[in-house]
């Protein structure tokens, strides 16, 4: 009994608070609320391509606006750092959008994948990002660890390294 309740008895780190916000953003591009994502970010926020909050915004309502039914396949994440207040993590995720995701199912088509990098602040109770930067990968890019769910989750996709 102790062994089967253990796991909801620990205690939550920052770790798993840091990867919660992750899901969370995962939710909500699924959801296309811009707006809630954007309370994710801070204010000072750039990424890799120098965009600021408001840019950001623009961007995710762009593509938002181009695709129906988007689904977010957190496929890995590795916390590079983690200190008092800031958070550093590496994620790869599969995107699939609109009837596509059955689809694709059927004929063996890759979802789009990306890897993102990600700092976050800490600031009261809640993680928010500061900087990002990501790239669209192949499947012959991917962490072991993303390999193995994409293959749970799109069992017919199959290209060996």
């Amino acid at each position: 009994m102790i062994l089967l309740l253990w796991p909801s008895c620990r205690q939550r780190t920052e770790a798993d608070n840091v990867l919660e916000t992750v899901n969370s953003l995962a939710r909500l591009a699924e959801k296309k609320d811009v707006e809630a994502i954007m309370a994710h970010f801070a204010e000072d926020f750039s990424d890799f391509d120098g965009r600021d909050k408001s840019r950001l915004r623009s961007l995710l309502s762009s593509y938002f606006s181009d695709r129906m039914g988007i689904v977010v396949h957190r496929l890995s994440s590795r916390i590079i750092d983690l200190t008092s207040g800031h958070a550093a993590l590496e994620t790869e995720v599969a995107l699939s959008s609109g009837g596509a995701e059955a689809l694709r199912r059927l004929v063996r088509i890759s979802p789009d994948i990306y890897r993102l990098r990600i700092d976050l602040a800490k600031v009261g109770e809640k993680w928010l990002i500061g900087y990002a930067e990501w790239a669209s990968i192949g499947l012959t890019e991917l962490l072991p660890e993303s390999l193995g769910e994409l293959r749970k989750i799109f069992p017919k996709i199959w290209v060996d390294r």
